[in-house]
């Protein structure tokens, strides 16, 4: 091979590599995708063990009346 010739197969290489690394971006990059993956992750998740999905939702509540009854009952010093 002639110097010509590496020079354009290294020229092909390094864009099939660029492309591949921009596709790769792309994919990690895209949100509704990766919130997509991550309500099916959390679907299985709840499908296979409900009970801690409910006491955290509970402990959410709890905690969200808790603070709700502090703004309204706390004292303004």
């Amino acid at each position: 091979m002639n110097a010509t010739a590496d020079a354009k197969a290294a020229a092909t290489k390094a864009r099939h590599d660029l492309a591949d690394t921009l596709d790769a971006l792309e994919d990690k990059l895209n949100v509704p995708k990766r919130a997509g993956e991550l309500g099916r992750k959390a679907k299985s998740a709840y499908e296979k063990n409900p009970v801690p999905w409910i006491v955290g939702g509970a402990a959410v509540a709890i905690i969200a009346v808790g603070l709700v009854a502090w703004a309204v009952f706390g004292g303004d010093d």
